[in-house]
C-alpha cells in the first residue's frame, strides 16, 4: 500500500481525471474553498479592521510556510502577486550602469524571466545566455565558465521548466560568489517536489510560486532574499508596505523598514495567500523526502512505460538530474494533449520538448499504465 494516496480524499478532481499535470497547476485542495469562504467573511464582517487582524502581516506569516518547505527562516520570505514581480524587484536593487553589469542566465531558462532580464539592457545591463546542446541539460562548465569579474547577477531555474533538468544551484552560486555576483534561483519546479534549501546552498535570492507543486493555485508568488543582504538592498521596485512608517504617508523618498518587507512594494494580494496556504500546509504536512522518494520511483516507471512503447524520452533519465516532471517526444504532441483531455487525462505540451506529464504524491500507479495506453490509443488512431 501506498500511504501517501490516504491524501487523495482531499483533492476532489482526482475523483474523475488522471491529473498528471502538477507542474503547471496542482490540483486544489479541498479545504482551500473553505479558506476562500474564510476570506469572505472576515472581509464581510470585520471589513477595514481586518488589515490590522492579521492581513497586514500576512506577506509574512503566509511566507513563513513556504519558507519551512525551501529551507527559509522565519521572516525571510514575502508573498507577491507572481515570480516576475519578485524578479523585477531584485533586478531593481542594482545599477546596470557600471562595469560589472552582466547577467548570466540559461537559454532553457523560463521566457518571463528573460524577458525581464533583456529589458534591463536598456538600462545597461548585458544578458548572456548559456545554451543547451541537447534541448535537455545545460553544461555546467559552460554555465560556470561564462560567470566572471562583469557579472552582476546570475539567474537561473533550478529545474528546467521543458525537460525537467535539475541544476548545480550550489557549484553555479559557489562560483558566482568567488567572481563578487549574486545568484537568483527560480525554484517553482523544484519546490513541492525536490528538495531544496536555499540557506544551505547559498543562494542570495530566490523565487517560485505557488500554481505547480505547491498546489496553492495562482496569485501567489514568493521571495526569498539573503537575510545579511537586507541592509544594502534598496528596490527601486518599491511601495507604501516598504516603508518603515506606512500610515505617517510621508512624501518624498522611500524610508525602508530593517526586515523583509523592504520587499513589499503596493497591496498584497490577499485572496491568493488565503487559497495558497492548504498547499503549503499539506506537502509540510507529508513532507519532501516522502514527496521526492515516490516522484522518482514514479517517474522511473513512467521512462521504462515509454521505453516498452517505443515514445522517446526528452527529460534526463539519472534521477539525480530530473525533477519531477517526464516529458516525452509524442508525434502530433499537441492534438495528443487536447484529445487526451477530453478524455479526463490531464497533462500539457510544450513546443521544442513535448508533452509534460508528472505524477505527484496523490498519483495512482495504475494511472501511469492507462495514461501511457491511451497516448498510444491516440497515436495509432493517427
Amino acid at each position: 500500500m501506498d500511504p501517501l494516496l490516504s491524501w487523495r480524499d482531499e483533492f476532489p478532481i482526482l475523483d474523475k481525471t488522471v491529473y498528471m499535470i502538477s507542474h503547471s497547476l496542482g490540483a486544489m485542495p479541498r479545504r482551500t474553498k473553505d479558506r476562500l469562504n474564510e476570506y469572505a467573511d472576515i472581509w464581510s464582517t470585520r471589513g477595514i479592521r481586518a488589515w490590522e487582524e492579521g492581513w497586514w502581516e500576512m506577506p509574512i506569516t503566509v511566507g513563513n510556510l513556504v519558507g519551512r518547505i525551501i529551507g527559509a527562516g522565519p521572516g525571510e520570505v514575502t508573498m507577491h502577486p507572481n515570480v516576475s514581480i519578485c524578479q523585477a524587484i531584485i533586478s531593481s536593487c542594482f545599477d546596470w550602469r557600471g562595469k560589472r553589469h552582466k547577467i548570466v542566465s540559461e537559454g532553457l531558462n523560463f521566457p518571463s524571466n528573460l524577458y525581464i532580464d533583456y529589458g534591463l539592457e536598456e538600462m545597461g545591463a548585458r544578458v548572456v545566455t548559456v545554451a543547451s546542446e541537447d534541448g535537455i541539460t545545460i553544461p555546467l562548465d559552460k554555465l560556470l565558465a561564462a560567470i566572471d569579474d562583469e557579472t552582476l547577477l546570475v539567474s537561473v531555474s533550478h529545474v528546467i521548466f521543458k525537460s525537467s533538468f535539475i541544476q548545480d544551484l550550489k557549484a553555479i552560486t559557489e562560483r558566482a560568489h568567488q567572481k563578487g555576483a549574486m545568484v537568483v534561483a527560480d525554484l517553482y519546479q523544484s519546490a513541492g517536489t525536490v528538495p531544496v534549501d536555499v540557506r544551505e546552498l547559498g543562494v542570495d535570492f530566490a523565487t517560485g510560486g505557488s500554481v505547480k507543486w505547491l498546489c496553492g493555485g495562482p496569485g501567489a508568488g514568493y521571495l526569498y532574499v539573503r537575510r545579511d543582504l537586507w541592509p544594502t538592498l534598496k528596490p527601486k521596485m518599491t511601495g507604501w508596505m516598504a516603508h518603515s512608517r506606512p500610515f505617517a504617508f510621508e512624501p518624498g523618498p522611500i524610508a525602508y523598514t530593517d526586515d523583509a518587507f523592504r520587499f513589499l512594494n503596493g497591496t498584497p494580494n490577499v485572496p491568493g495567500m488565503y487559497a495558497a496556504m492548504s498547499g503549503y500546509e499539506i506537502v509540510n504536512e507529508v513532507g519532501l523526502p516522502a514527496i521526492r522518494a515516490k516522484s522518482v520511483r514514479q517517474t522511473e516507471k513512467l521512462i521504462e512505460l515509454a521505453d516498452e512503447a517505443g515514445i522517446p524520452v526528452k527529460c534526463p533519465r539519472n534521477s539525480n538530474d530530473r525533477g519531477g516532471t517526464v516529458t516525452l517526444d509524442v508525434p502530433n504532441g499537441y492534438e495528443v494533449t487536447q484529445e487526451l483531455s477530453r478524455r479526463d487525462f490531464l497533462v500539457d505540451y510544450r513546443p521544442g520538448a513535448g508533452i509534460r506529464m508528472a505524477p505527484h504524491f496523490y498519483t495512482k500507479d495504475e494511472e501511469l499504465e492507462s495514461l501511457i495506453r491511451e497516448i498510444q490509443s491516440i497515436a495509432q488512431r493517427g
